[in-house]
């Protein structure tokens, strides 16, 4: 029986999941703004305890890297590194978008879509957008493939082509922005802006590392920041109001 934490508090969520085989998993997840680091370690002692194991008891640790919140990526991968050193156990790094992606596909109103391509865009914060484009699974308890890197761009320059449905935070933070360069928008079946990360996607993702051998050594582990600056100055602060 595989046994993985997962932990992500790359957004204003901290949220923990616990996979014990083929149960189901165990999952603390909560919105807590600024208050994760006060939680994310109780929470994973306390989903240990319940389960009646210990850390060391464990195959693996998995931890979303980002993109997202610049102090939340940090924060869960900082704990991830403190709990697998003191155990020497391996860790399965995990993109949020891909996460999100591979929740996505369990939820019903993309299931009836039935999309054959589909993209994940976040609010990124700074007028701009997280996004990726996915292919769906051909097989039933497949993830979805990711089609090239994840980009970092303004709401209008979303890529929406060939693409059959659109989820994720960026929906609901810019609208119809997010369709400026397209011809035929896609109708409201095929959106999901609700959807958002929990650990549980988390782990999604990284059963299937852990399966193809894709754990790596914690010294190894690096948030994945797709932004290298993180704020603006003053003029463009200005200059994005003008």
């Amino acid at each position: 029986m595989t046994r993985i934490l997962a932990i992500d508090t790359s957004t204003a969520w901290c949220s923990v999941a616990l996979s014990l085989g083929d149960q189901i998993p165990l999952l603390r997840h909560e919105l807590v703004s600024a208050g994760a680091s006060q939680l994310v370690l109780p929470w994973v002692e306390s989903l240990l305890q319940q389960a009646n194991l210990k850390l060391s008891d464990l195959d693996a640790i998995a931890v979303g890297i980002g993109p997202g919140a610049f102090t939340g990526v940090r924060l869960g991968v900082a704990a991830v590194q403190g709990l697998a050193i003191s155990c020497d156990l391996p860790v399965l790094p995990v993109s949020s978008l891909d996460a999100i992606a591979a929740q996505l596909i369990k939820e019903n109103a993309f299931k009836q879509a039935n999309p054959k391509t589909f993209s994940i865009a976040i609010d990124a914060r700074m007028e701009e957008i997280y996004w990726a484009k996915y292919d769906s699974p051909t097989e039933i308890h497949g993830l979805a493939k990711r089609i090239g890197d994840i980009h970092l761009s303004k709401p209008e320059e979303l890529d929406l082509e060939g693409i059959d449905f659109l989820a994720g935070s960026a929906i609901n933070a810019f609208g119809d922005r997010l369709f400026a360069n397209t011809k035929i928008p896609l109708t409201i079946n095929a959106l999901d802006a609700a959807i958002h990360l929990t650990a549980i996607g988390i782990l999604d993702c990284a059963q299937n590392q852990w399966k193809e051998g894709c754990q790596i050594n914690v010294r190894s582990l690096e948030p994945l920041y797709v932004r290298d600056k993180v704020a603006l100055t003053t003029q463009e602060r200005l200059e994005a109001f003008k």
